[in-house]
């Protein structure tokens, strides 16, 4: 008698396991066309780092190098210098000449960002940063105090979509919420199955 139930019990998780394949085979196609359609980054999504000027144009970076000392990727060089009445660049009594962050090291842990009592350096949401280049990728001063680029090489948009772009206005996404919903209805099918 044991035989038999081992043979029904290998006989029903098999047809479980071909539900489930089935269901999922005829269910909704999540694929993403990602260089169309780029999913919208969460508001507190750190990504590219700039650097914020005053409303007067000067910057409001003046060379501390907080922002170096706290890095724990060590990517960030600042070198300053004095401002002059002549040459004044910030509104502190030095500048930053040199600023360079080296995104290919950089873990964008956000650090820099706290550490600065001046809100100079912010990430923003903008996250396509790859380059073939490594000289590419580190970034000076002039890079990071202009807007980011909104197209590539190819033409495409490469700013990050905002969820006011996707036309989202609850604080879940619909991605997220259609993901859940489609789990939560495989969790009770799967324990309908089970108590049958």
């Amino acid at each position: 008698m044991s035989g038999f139930t081992g043979v029904f019990r290998g006989t029903k998780n098999t047809g479980v396991g071909l539900a489930t394949t089935l269901r999922a085979f005829l269910g909704k196609n999540i694929t993403e066309q990602y260089p169309e359609y780029k999913h919208p980054v969460m508001p507190r999504f750190r990504g590219r780092h700039k650097l914020h000027l005053h409303a007067n144009g000067l910057e409001k970076c003046v060379g501390c190098s907080l922002c170096a000392a706290a890095c724990p990727s060590d990517c960030i060089r600042v070198v300053a210098a004095e401002n002059t009445p002549d040459h004044r660049v910030s509104a502190g009594e030095r500048y930053a000449t040199v600023y360079e962050i080296n995104m290919s090291r950089c873990i964008f842990c956000g650090y820099c960002e706290m550490a600065c009592p001046f809100d100079a350096i912010t990430l923003g949401n903008d996250w396509e940063l790859a380059d073939l280049n490594r000289d590419q990728m580190i970034y000076t001063k002039d890079m990071l105090l202009a807007d980011p680029p909104t197209k590539d090489a190819v033409g495409m948009d490469r700013r990050a979509p905002t969820r006011e772009d996707a036309g989202l206005d609850s604080p879940t996404p619909v991605w997220l919420e259609e993901t859940v919903a489609r789990e939560r209805a495989l969790r009770r099918s799967t324990d309908r199955s089970r108590r049958a």
